[in-house]
């Protein structure tokens, strides 16, 4: 009778172990950590471009360490002041780059110059209206390896003297308050400097010291012109051409005919210069002449037409360029340039190519050497947009860089007009060119190098 409270007591004592049993067994899941529930947030290429068509930089949140928020501002109001076309974007390390720089070009819709620094990486394109790919290139190279904020100070610096086009309409802003620039004010001071009798003589001392260095200036000039005259009145000479030959056909004269005309208006030309930065269109029409030369000796020959490209970059005499090569000057950066036949073999065997010098205080130096004079000379055989990324890191180029210059000697590589228009910061929408932006970071056709691998070097 007494075993019944036993047996219970012993189910009880059962099913208290099994229940312990099931407790330690189960162990409750962890609460998630916050690493875990963290999701890593990239900013899509439509906010940046949204925020680009409002201010020239972009700063992307998780690369806010790489430029502070005052420098971004700087460098935005650099870019509005020169009404130039220049976007930048700041972004962290590891952003998809497949296709970033066509895809931010189309969801822009601006055209324009876009530099993109990812990272520690850094690049850029352009539409072809606003700077040539080669330019680009030339203009990455020269600030690869710095810092970022030095990096794009640097190229912002160089990209705004050598671009062309306008500021998008977009960036506008009341924000100035209607206030008097700053260069207006600099110029009423100075004009109540010089009402006084000391600053109105001050003033006179001034223009004849400008006066005397831009005849000067000429002088340089007319030597080297009337050298390039005579070399393509002898080139005219050589060629032994008569319209009436046989074999000669409508095409030939007309080539013939064009280059005639050009040596004629470039003595014409000459003539009348006045000031050195007129020169530009002395050797502008030298360099027309030219290449209907090369056009007129494709013809006899029976070959292909030649490809409108720029002169040779070591001596414009040499005719229209054939290829591009890498050069670099002395205690300069690589960059490429356009080259004859002749100097391109140069290059290629690692000899010297055979560079146009003149005459200096420091005796003969290639005119990038020279001084500045020789800008406007230069400019009138490499223009629309061309000659500032060859010129990049020279004598000539730092110079050309200057406001001084441009008040004294004019851009020097003239006012970007060239065939078909120079322009910038349209609204073209997905209208463009995506050649001009194609390319990897590293490729080859770009800027910069981005190396290689899945992330710049993947191509976009």
């Amino acid at each position: 009778m007494k075993s019944a409270p036993r047996t219970r007591g012993l189910s009880r004592l059962a099913a208290a172990l099994a229940l312990a049993a099931l407790t330690v067994l189960w162990v409750a899941p962890a609460p998630p950590t916050a690493a875990a529930t963290t999701v890593t947030t990239v900013t899509s290429v439509s906010t940046i471009a949204e925020a680009l068509r409002d201010t020239p930089v972009y700063v992307d949140p998780a690369a806010s360490d790489q430029l502070s928020a005052s420098d971004a501002t700087t460098l935005a109001d650099q870019i509005k002041n020169a009404d130039k076309p220049l976007f930048i974007a700041v972004l962290p390390a590891g952003y998809p780059t497949q296709n970033l720089f066509t895809k931010l070009r189309t969801a822009t819709g601006v055209t324009g110059l876009y530099a993109i620094r990812l990272g520690d990486a850094f690049d850029a394109r352009a539409d072809a209206a606003v700077l040539p790919r080669a330019a680009v290139r030339n203009l990455v190279t020269t600030v690869e390896g710095e810092d970022t904020r030095a990096q794009l100070s640097d190229f912002t610096n160089s990209a705004l003297t050598n671009m062309g086009g306008s500021a998008p309409a977009s960036w506008n802003s009341s924000s100035d308050g209607g206030g008097v620039p700053t260069g207006a004010l600099i110029t009423v001071g100075a004009v109540l400097v010089a009402g006084g009798a000391g600053g109105y003589a001050l003033v006179r001392r001034n223009r004849r010291r400008h006066e005397e260095e831009q005849r000067a200036a000429l002088e340089k000039l007319r030597v080297v012109v009337d050298e390039d005259i005579t070399a393509f009145g002898e080139e005219l000479d050589r060629l032994d051409f008569h319209p009436a030959e046989q074999g000669a056909d409508d095409a030939m004269r007309a080539d013939y005919e064009r280059a005639l005309d050009a040596y004629e208006q470039a003595k014409t030309l000459m003539a009348e210069v006045r000031k050195p930065e007129e020169v530009r269109a002395v050797t502008q029409t030298l360099e027309e002449g030219r290449f209907s030369l090369a056009q007129l000796a494709a013809r006899r020959e029976g070959g292909p037409l030649p490809e409108r490209r720029a002169p040779c970059f070591f001596d414009p005499r040499h005719g229209p360029s054939v290829t591009d090569a890498t050069w670099t000057p002395p205690s300069g950066a690589p960059r490429e340039v356009p080259v004859c036949a002749a100097d391109a073999t140069r290059l290629a065997d690692g000899r010297d190519p055979v560079m146009r010098e003149v005459d200096t205080d420091a005796g003969r130096r290639p005119y990038w050497d020279a001084g500045p004079a020789y800008g406007p000379w230069a400019g009138g055989y490499f223009g629309g947009g061309i000659l500032p990324g060859l010129l990049v890191g020279t004598v000539l180029g730092s110079m050309m860089a200057t406001p001084a210059y441009a008040s004294d000697y004019g851009s020097g590589y003239g006012d970007f007009g060239g065939p078909g228009g120079y322009e910038g910061g349209d609204v073209s929408g997905a209208d463009f060119d995506s050649d001009d932006f194609s390319g990897g970071f590293g490729g080859g056709d770009g800027g910069g190098d981005f190396g290689g691998g899945g992330d710049f070097g993947g191509g976009f």
